[in-house]
């Protein structure tokens, strides 16, 4: 549609009848000025980018949406820490650079990710999927001691293959006590029945300027590392071999976004602004490395549309 046509004295008039029109159209420009402000990052930023698969690991805990500077601060994990770029600025996209195209059939991915099912079959030897039977209604997410019990598992049924375990993790909803009494995602008791829609992402609710408590937010995204942290710390206790912890990739909590000086929260895909790519790479080793065998991928239990979509819904993404 021509601006022209868009911003008609007819669409005029029926702003002054429905204001509610206006708060639409304001999101749709700042969503539109957003996508170009990624289109220059990817065009700008051409830093190498971490391989996690070619790297050398037994284990590769992945914490979702995890800022290196916040794991650095919080976490005291790791006999060495770095910082690399991920391939993504969220999780599919991480998952298409790093997985998609390839064969890992030495490799067991133990997720709890939504977007694991648009992978190939043939991509890992096996894929144990936790967002059917393991899912946690009352967090509407996989808690973190559900990962430890099943990579541990997994590890004992493929005690010769590498594991990949993606924690969800600090991503929300947010799960210790700050984000507890919030509400779901952080956002809900801010917002009267009829502004909520479809879109209780807390991230995207700050940068539409829909909820102004940043600090409550943030002090929840934080609260979800704290959680998840001591649960990583036994995981990697109990495996052997060599480990590494490391993220998706990290998340904007304010920062402004250039040419468009747009305040930005969250994880947009595409974005890849240094603050939002950069992510820890802890190490540490534990006994003796495994031997490590490639054999014919397993068959994958698949998870029904319905689940599927319910699952993405509640931790903030669109199917």
């Amino acid at each position: 549609m021509s601006i022209l046509k868009r911003y008609s004295l007819d669409n005029l008039v029926r702003v002054l009848r429905d204001p509610s029109l206006l708060r639409g159209e304001m999101r749709r420009l700042r969503d539109d000025a957003l996508e170009l402000n990624a289109w220059c990052y990817r065009q700008l930023n051409r830093a190498e980018r971490v391989d996690v698969m070619a790297e050398d690991w037994d284990n590769l805990v992945v914490l979702d949406a995890c800022r290196y500077d916040m794991y650095a601060e919080q976490a005291d994990l790791g006999d060495t820490l770095e910082r690399k770029l991920s391939p993504g600025s969220e999780s599919w996209e991480f998952m298409q650079e790093s997985f998609v195209g390839r064969q890992f059939h030495d490799t067991v991915y133990v997720t709890a990710n939504p977007h694991a099912y648009k992978l190939p079959d043939d991509t890992f030897h096996a894929v144990v999927n936790l967002l059917d039977d393991h899912w946690d209604d009352d967090h509407r997410t996989v808690m973190p001691e559900t990962m430890v019990e099943q990579t541990l598992a997994a590890h004992e049924q493929y005690p010769d293959k590498r594991i990949v375990t993606h924690f969800m993790q600090p991503h929300f909803p947010f799960v210790g006590e700050t984000g507890r009494e919030m509400g779901h995602a952080g956002i809900e008791m801010q917002l009267d029945a009829d502004e909520r829609g479809d879109d209780p992402h807390p991230w995207n609710a700050l940068f539409h300027g829909e909820v102004t408590d940043a600090g409550t937010i943030l002090a929840a995204y934080r609260e979800n590392l704290d959680v998840v942290l001591p649960h990583v710390e036994e995981l990697v206790e109990k495996l052997s071999g060599k480990s590494v912890i490391t993220a998706d990739h990290g998340n904007l909590i304010g920062e402004r976004t250039y040419p468009i000086p747009l305040r930005t929260y969250g994880h947009p895909g595409g974005l890849h602004k240094r603050a939002l790519i950069e992510v820890p790479w802890a190490e540490m080793e534990n006994g003796e490395r495994r031997d490590v065998t490639a054999d014919p991928p397993t068959a994958r239990e698949e998870l029904t549309d319905e689940v599927i979509e319910d699952r993405l819904t509640n931790l903030g993404y669109t199917a």
